[in-house]
């Protein structure tokens, strides 16, 4: 701020007082990528498939003087629409939208770095809502109340909304392609048993699995181990394999995970531990060693896949996972509370080498 103009100091300040600052923080991280969304938005590229929420912006009154000008006379009658003049200099904040009003500057001040005309930016339409004649405690109150007494959207629910996300895109047509057959005798597609919207499923649930859990199976089996730090991560077509494309990889995870769930689907409807997001993710690491883009002399083919699987017991019970996927309780049961970070590796290791220490007592060999 040393160059800067009085004004843009008083500016400054003001926005200190009901803002977070931008340097250093996870604001100022997802500025670039905001951008590379709205800009795709304004190229067509999303479809009608996008948005930009309103920004929400403040006026805050200056040692008496009229920031803002309303026009008593409305413009239809009876709707209370006027006209609102914010006369020059006046200092304009924004509570909310900040960030998205920084993407679009960054926009802007580069249109061809984001593959944008002058032209295309002139034609967007910003939505706002202004606030005036508010003190500055109000203004703050403003900003706390739009950030923090809204009920943030599970992320597992926004997940299952993303139809951008690859790996989403995928949980989902195979949840809906595979036909398992129910306790009842009846065919119903495997989307049945996977609950979108929670992350973890409660006691009373009837769903067998969370969506959650299946796209990280879906996940390590395309990307292998490093799918595991991935697993809640966004994945495009950027991310697939090198060498391969996005159809194959579509292709040969759906086969292969079809393969799966179908065949152990009793494990599934038995409420085992291969419902269980470490194992799901454990399990996908294992399948990615029978993938077509998969390297190296431990590749597996379909038939070895099947005698690793075949051998381990499922049961959930702290003889065979304790220190694997979960931990064992003082009553003698197991909590596979840990996650796919924390434990999807040390399943994959246990699955994929029968003859270690974890690899026997998953089997119940130790």
């Amino acid at each position: 701020m040393k160059r800067a103009t009085p004004t843009q100091r008083r500016h400054a300040e003001i926005r200190a007082l009901v803002q977070r600052t931008v340097r250093d923080t996870q604001k100022k991280k997802n500025i670039p990528a905001y951008a590379a969304y709205l800009a795709a938005g304004i190229k067509g590229e999303h479809g009608n498939g996008w948005s930009h929420p309103p920004v929400t912006l403040w006026a805050p009154p200056e040692d008496g003087t009229e920031s803002v000008r309303v026009d008593p006379t409305e413009l239809v009658p009876g709707t209370g629409i006027c006209k609102v003049t914010v006369v020059t200099g006046t200092h304009v904040i924004a509570i909310d939208g900040e960030t998205q009003m920084t993407a679009w500057h960054e926009i802007a001040e580069n249109p061809d770095a984001y593959g944008v005309t002058a032209a295309q930016l002139r034609a967007v339409r910003i939505p706002f809502e202004l606030y005036w004649d508010l003190q500055i405690p109000e203004a703050r109150q403003v900003f706390f109340d739009r950030n923090v007494l809204g009920v943030t959207v599970a992320k597992n629910l926004a997940m299952s909304m993303d139809q951008r996300d690859f790996a989403t895109q995928l949980a989902h047509d195979i949840a809906g392609s595979v036909i398992v057959t129910n306790n009842d005798g009846t065919k119903v597609p495997f989307s049945t048993f996977v609950q979108a919207t929670k992350r973890q499923l409660s006691a009373g649930d009837p769903e067998l699995l969370t969506l959650s859990g299946l796209r990280a199976l879906v996940v390590t089996t395309m990307l292998g181990r490093p799918g595991i730090a991935l697993s809640s991560a966004a994945i495009t077509e950027d991310d697939i394999p090198d060498g391969t494309t996005a159809d194959t990889v579509r292709t040969e995870v759906t086969d292969i995970l079809s393969w799966f769930i179908e065949t152990y689907f009793p494990l599934f409807a038995a409420r085992t531990a291969v419902t269980t997001p470490a194992l799901l993710a454990g399990l996908g690491v294992a399948f990615n060693r029978a993938m077509p883009w998969s390297t190296g002399a431990d590749r597996l083919t379909s038939y070895r896949l099947g005698q690793l699987l075949d051998t381990v017991q499922w049961d959930r019970k702290a003889a065979y996972w304790d220190g694997i996927a979960g931990k064992a309780t003082a009553t003698g049961g197991i909590s596979f509370a840990g996650g796919v970070k924390d434990s999807g590796g040390r399943v994959a290791d246990a699955i994929l080498f029968p003859d270690s220490e974890n690899g026997r007592k998953i089997r119940g060999q130790a």
